[in-house]
């Protein structure tokens, strides 16, 4: 029978750890005794790009992931964009990226050197921030996995993001006809009223984390730009 194996840690910023652990051919990734993450349990991950995707008008978008995680959702957006899209991708801790180009590098199918990519070592709140004030363009979609909901579970700065103010600033930071899209391990029953409130249209979808309709229930949710 095959056991689990550490392969690494990587401390976050209220001391907790995240710990990469290999089964077989698969790969998780722990917070305590949460599994945020697994290599089984994909398909929600990849349907958070499939499904923004879908619901953009521009062919060519310049998009903003939070949140490499096991990179599911970038693999999956760069297999559908063209040639002149652009995708930002906010990861804030520098050992995600060490293991997707280290022990998971097989996972990455090149898509950490595609010249789409631009990749960033910081808060995605800092990125929408830089939107907002001009420093960088604005986003036709911007996709949120920074944590396991919009609860703030593995990192307490992350409910920010989340709360009114965080979503109001993510809708600025939107081209016209923008959407905002959250994935999240469980529903929030306050979440979509919250995005309702900061200036969306929104549209709540659940999604399990197999295909075939098989596996967990995620949700995810789409919340257009209001009055564009």
């Amino acid at each position: 029978m095959l056991k689990r194996e550490l392969l690494d840690t990587a401390q976050i910023d209220d001391g907790e750890l995240l710990e990469l652990f290999s089964h077989g051919r698969d790969f998780m990734i722990l917070l305590g005794r949460n599994e945020l993450m697994s290599t089984r349990m994909r398909f929600s991950e990849e349907q958070l790009a499939e499904m923004t995707l879908d619901r953009l008008s521009k062919t060519a978008p310049r998009i903003l992931i939070g949140g490499y995680g096991m990179g599911f959702t970038l693999r999956a957006a760069l297999a559908r964009l063209p040639e002149d899209a652009q995708v930002v991708v906010a990861e804030i801790s520098e050992k995600i990226i060490e293991w997707a180009q280290g022990p998971m590098a097989d996972l990455t199918g090149g898509t950490m050197s595609d010249p789409r990519l631009d990749l960033k070592i910081c808060d995605v709140a800092a990125l929408i921030d830089d939107a907002n004030d001009g420093t960088c363009a604005k986003f036709d979609a911007i996709l949120l996995d920074v944590d396991n909901g919009p609860d703030g579970m593995v990192r307490a700065d992350n409910s920010r993001i989340y709360s009114r103010t965080g979503l109001g600033k993510a809708r600025d930071a939107l081209k016209p006809g923008g959407i905002v899209s959250v994935w999240s391990a469980a529903r929030d029953y306050g979440f979509t009223k919250r995005m309702k409130e900061a200036g969306y249209d929104v549209d709540e979808v659940g999604v399990r984390s197999r295909p075939n309709n098989k596996g967990a229930h995620h949700v995810i949710w789409f919340g257009k730009k209001r009055g564009a």
